[in-house]
């Protein structure tokens, strides 16, 4: 979930114009390779509820490499009066009927599933962000909206780990669980508490 799932995450909250969910609930657990050394799970549904009755899904196995859908990672839309694919490098445009209207593919090359990632893409994104500390350009993924994508991949985890369903504040992203709250953060060092939590 922390590692592609938050580039489709925002995808698919930019096209749904929705910021934090109201609720989240997940389905995680390691089915398929039980006794190997990863600590989190192998396979995972997660469903997250929006305000005007929007709603999305990541399908997650990512230690298997059968490519969902036609692809290795991406974002289906299904709008009222048709759908959308959209992956790093193009974009599929159906009607209601399913037929394929349009396709773009764009002139950049990038990683899909590789735990790396690198390319055209990569670079693009970090010569703005470089540029943007230079103060020449302008973030085209500002830490605020990149940090509700995050976000939401910290409660698909933190869901998992404790094994419920919860509701949030889409306002202000906090959790109302206090089994979800406990794992929000991480014990400090004493001596250090005073500098890092004013």
């Amino acid at each position: 979930m922390g590692n592609n799932a938050t580039h489709e995450l925002d995808v698919a909250r930019w096209a749904l114009n929705v910021n934090f969910p109201q609720h989240v609930e997940v389905d995680a657990t390691k089915r398929h390779f039980v006794n190997d050394g990863w600590e989190m799970y192998d396979s995972m549904q997660a469903k997250f509820t929006f305000e005007g009755n929007k709603q999305i899904q990541w399908d997650g196995n990512s230690r298997n490499a059968f490519n969902t859908y036609g692809s290795g990672r991406g974002t289906i839309i299904y709008g009222t009066e048709g759908s959308v694919f959209v992956n790093r490098g193009h974009y599929k445009l159906y009607d209601r009927g399913g037929k394929l209207v349009e396709e773009v593919n764009g002139s950049g090359q990038e990683e899909g599933t590789a735990l790396g990632g690198g390319g055209d893409m990569s670079t693009i994104h970090v010569m703005n962000f470089f540029e943007t500390i230079r103060g020449k350009e302008t973030a085209k993924a500002p830490i605020d909206d990149a940090n509700i994508s995050m976000a939401m991949v910290h409660y698909a985890n933190v869901a998992s780990r404790i094994n419920q369903k919860f509701d949030i504040n889409s306002t202000t992203g906090i959790m109302y669980n206090k089994d979800a709250m406990a794992l929000w953060g991480k014990p400090y060092e004493e001596s250090w508490k005073d500098k890092f939590l004013m």
